[in-house]
Order: C-alpha cells, then sequence, then structure tokens
C-alpha cells in the first residue's frame, strides 16, 4: 500500500470509528499525516489540554486504527 493509499484507509476509519465518539464528547480530531505506517493526527475542541487526551490517543485512536488498518504502526500528536 502506497502512502496515499494508507492516508486514505487511515481516513476512512477515522470518520466511520473514530471521529463520532470524539465529536459525542465535544472534542474534533483532525488526520493531518498519515506516511509510513505513522499517523498524524490533531485534536482539538474539548480535547485539547484535557489530561485524558493522552489516554483517548493511545487507548482509543491508535488501538482502532491498528485493528482496522495493519499498516498503522503508532499514532502521533501534533498541533
Amino acid at each position: 500500500m502506497d502512502n496515499k493509499e494508507f492516508f486514505d484507509e487511515v481516513k476512512k476509519v477515522i470518520d466511520r470509528d473514530i471521529r463520532p465518539f470524539i465529536e459525542a464528547d465535544g472534542g474534533r480530531i483532525i488526520l493531518k499525516k498519515a506516511v509510513d505506517g505513522i499517523v498524524y493526527v490533531s485534536l482539538s475542541g474539548a480535547c485539547a489540554g484535557c489530561p485524558g487526551a493522552v489516554m483517548t490517543l493511545r487507548g482509543g485512536v491508535e488501538r482502532i486504527l491498528k485493528m482496522k488498518v495493519k499498516e498503522v504502526k503508532s499514532v502521533k500528536l501534533i498541533y
């Protein structure tokens, strides 16, 4: 899978399986980049500055992406 296909697949999973849960809590997730197995996202809204944002990133976003897109190695938070 090339980087464009990887980005598109990650975006699809975020839009379908992750975004609704984050938005339900007043947060927002934006896919910034997905390259060579690394996914870069930013969190805003209620997630910005929230102490639980790292847990959401690791226990939620990264876990779901790894389950649904086998090429995902890690998820990094960028601003």
